[in-house]
């Protein structure tokens, strides 16, 4: 299973999927979730992390399971830093037929999307929790 990690390192919170695919031994898509769709077409089972921006409360952790349905768009759409949100990407890959079995995917809810780098504290804490979530679920597969 291969852990996909999405955001820009440069706008503080957006570099949380970074941050945990890095420590994990993941795959890290700077820039637009489009690469998304070229990175997952050889792929049998996926681990995607990103922020997002929803209004709850910072560094709670949304996960989904985007193969069996899309993923919601006001988490995940093109209102986030990106033009092309997550959830667009993950949907063209499907109608491509490129869309692993199995792709799971969690959405960490950012503080702070401004010019910088560095997690901010509740989303580096979430940062800590979701690494090890997702290193079991590369265990157990």
């Amino acid at each position: 299973m291969t852990v996909f990690g999405l955001g820009n390192e440069w706008r503080c919170d957006d570099g949380v999927g970074i941050e945990v695919a890095r420590r994990v031994g993941g795959r890290v898509l700077e820039g637009e979730p489009i690469a998304l769709v070229d990175a997952l077409a050889d792929e049998e089972d996926a681990v995607v992390v990103d922020a997002v921006s929803s209004g709850a409360e910072p560094g709670t952790i949304f996960r989904f399971e985007a193969g069996d349905e899309p993923l919601p768009a006001p988490l995940f759409g093109a209102s986030s830093t990106h033009a092309l949100g997550l959830a667009e990407a993950v949907e063209l890959a499907r109608s491509l037929g490129r869309l692993p079995r199995r792709v799971l995917v969690y959405g960490v809810e950012g503080e702070s999307f401004g010019f910088g780098q560095g997690l901010s504290a509740p989303v580096a804490e979430a940062a800590d929790r979701l690494t090890q979530e997702v290193r079991g679920c590369t265990r157990s597969t």
